[in-house]
């Protein structure tokens, strides 16, 4: 459940995930207590693992883990604040995992396009700047490796994701 301040009742996690009965797990990961909380996170921005259980924002030299499932002070909601507690939801796609991404979880001004030709268009997180952790199509300057692939673009503020599979590269941008 969400609680959401009264002023914003139209609110809803921008993070839904449609195939993950049994092919997507949420973690129990906790934030890293280094972490200053500079940048807000929304649900299915990327985290990176740092130590042990703990989790960060992911930044120019950590490997994507997995998504971010609660908020941290997107749209004024720190969950792990208001709960009093460290502990989160990691989402870890499986390669059949598929869940759907709102903005502004991703890089609205980014150009996201579904090839249509059976070619696999990677997603990756920024790692740098105001966009830190947020979804950005594979080869974006200030990216981290593939971390998923686009299944379809829904709408200007949706995308379908999926796990990423077999065969799928993965490399460094």
């Amino acid at each position: 459940m969400l609680r959401v301040p009264l002023a914003k009742p139209y609110l809803s996690r921008p993070w839904k995930i449609q195939y993950g009965w049994t092919q997507a797990t949420p973690q129990n990961k906790f934030l890293d207590p280094a972490w200053d909380r500079s940048i807000a996170i929304w649900p299915g921005m990327v985290a990176m693992k740092t130590t042990g259980d703990l989790v960060t924002l992911v930044n120019s030299t950590g490997v994507p883990y997995g998504f971010f499932g609660n908020y941290i002070g997107g749209d004024g909601i720190d969950e792990l604040l208001d709960a009093n507690v460290n502990a989160l939801a990691c989402w870890v796609l499986d390669p059949d995992g598929e869940a759907l991404v709102q903005a502004p979880a991703f890089d609205t001004t980014k150009t996201w396009t579904d090839p249509g030709n059976g070619t696999v268009a990677l997603i990756s997180a920024s790692n740098t700047g105001a966009n830190r952790g947020k979804l950005v199509p594979q080869g974006t300057t200030g990216s981290t490796r593939a971390i998923a692939r686009l299944i379809r673009v829904d709408s200007a503020s949706q995308l379908c994701i999926g796990g990423l599979q077999t065969g799928d590269v993965g490399a460094s941008a």
